[in-house]
Formats: structure tokens, sequence, C-alpha cells
């Protein structure tokens, strides 16, 4: 499976980037999308997904505050590992400045690259670390829907325990699968996907040829139409924002 994100010689050799790989099958299964927002559904899209939320009200939140607007994540107690990570990253201001370095609507957008708070324009990025990784965390009620927050990583071919990036995430935007596609995805890929899954992924969308890749770690409760209006902004060809797109700061809230 081909990594969406270019990577250049000098780069490669240096180290190896925290990245998202979308297959061939992925773009193949969705090769005529139906596309999850529009201009006019934001609020009944949010709306939809809050009811599959699992008390979101009793995570720990953090508050996003973008050059694009304000973005609010709940926690999952249930990766913990994860969870403390991130929780004391936004405590140490360390996302304060970062760049949504990364983005492909109806996929996802990608932070957290400790590098971007200096890149100067053009610059690749996703190679930026915090110096160790975190232990996958998969739980199978956790999974890749529209608004879900989880963990990039290096490739199964340097990182065949899937362990996660210590700093960089991703938010997915996503896209709506018909059942016959999931089906197709399920069977070139070996993956199940649970009834919550096919409800979803046929709702609200998301990107299921992740599950099982890819911690997933928290969701977003507010702001979706921030991450879509972000992952539709122009782009280079390694998907990187022409216009920085900055988190300007990040707060534990509740």
């Amino acid at each position: 499976m081909p990594f969406v994100c270019k990577m250049t010689k000098k780069v490669m050799k240096k180290t190896a980037i925290y990245c998202i790989v979308l297959s061939i099958i992925a773009l193949a299964a969705c090769s005529s999308p139906k596309k999850v927002k529009t201009e006019n559904d934001s609020t009944t899209q949010e709306s939809t997904q809050k009811s599959q939320n699992n008390n979101t009200e009793k995570m720990t939140q953090v508050l996003l505050k973008t050059t694009f607007g304000d973005i609010v994540i709940a926690l999952y107690d249930d990766t913990p590992a994860h969870k403390a990570n991130f929780e004391k990253l936004v405590n140490e201001k360390f996302y304060d400045g970062v760049l949504f370095h990364r983005i492909i609507k109806g996929f996802m957008i990608q932070g957290g690259d400790p590098d971007s708070k200096t890149a100067k324009a053009g610059q690749r990025l996703g190679s930026g670390d915090v110096g160790y990784t975190i232990p996958a965390e998969f739980v199978s009620t956790r999974f890749h829907k529209r608004g879900a927050v989880a963990a990039a990583r290096m490739g199964d071919n340097v990182n065949p325990q899937k362990a996660s990036s210590g700093c960089q995430f991703y938010i997915v935007d996503g896209t709506v699968y018909d059942k016959d596609k999931l089906n197709m995805i399920a069977q070139r890929t070996g993956k199940t996907f649970s009834p919550a899954q096919v409800e979803a992924y046929t709702t609200v969308g998301g990107a299921p040829f992740l599950d099982g890749d890819y911690t997933v770690f928290g969701e977003v409760v507010k702001g979706m139409e921030i991450v879509d209006k972000i992952a539709e902004q122009q782009k280079d060809g390694a998907d990187r924002p022409v216009e920085d797109i900055k988190i300007i700061s990040a707060t534990i809230i509740k």
C-alpha cells in the first residue's frame, strides 16, 4: 500500500515520515464517493455524530484554537496511554503554534509535527517527533468514523508493532460509504465491520480502511465545520496547505 504523502530522498534517509496510509483498495472503493458534508448539513451531521458518542460529556475535553476557528475533542478513557500523553503535551503547550501540515479533503487533516512551528514555505513536514512512540491501543469500539481523532505512525516496514507517534495526530474528515463498498474493503483487507461501524460509515462516514491499523483515541465533539474548512484549503503536491493553518493554542477545558 503506497503512502499518500510525498517523501524526498533527503527526508527518507533522515527518518521515516509519520503518515497515514491511503490504500489503493480504499481509493477504488471510493471512486464515486458520496461526500459527508455539505454547507447546509453540518449541524445535522454533528447531531447524528453526537448520538453515537459514549458519554463524551464525562470525558476530558481539549479546545484547539486554530486560525480557522475552534475544535473541541474528547479523549477516550479506554486508550489511557494516548490520553495521558496528549494531556501531557497540551499542558506543556507543545501544540501551541504547530501547523496542520497535511490535508486531504474527504479523508483527514494531520498536525502535531514540532518542526512545523518554524517551517518555511514549501518545506516538507511530517518527520518531526518527541523522541518516543506509544504502543498501539486498538479498541474495537473506537474506529475511524467522521470526527475521529487518531495517532499517526511510521509504516509497517519500520514499525510492525504499529506504535503511534508521540505527538502527531489526525482528525478524520471522512467520506460516506454504501454497504457494497464496505463489503469490498472487508473482502480485500480481511477486516470485519461491526453493526456500529456499518451504521457510522454509511451515515456520517469516515475512513474504514484505517481500522485496526491506527489507534483512535478521541473524537471531535464540536467544530467539525472547522475540520471541513481546513480540509478544503488549497495545498501543494505534498498535501501541505499553501497558506499555513496553525493551532494557536491547545487547552484542557474539562
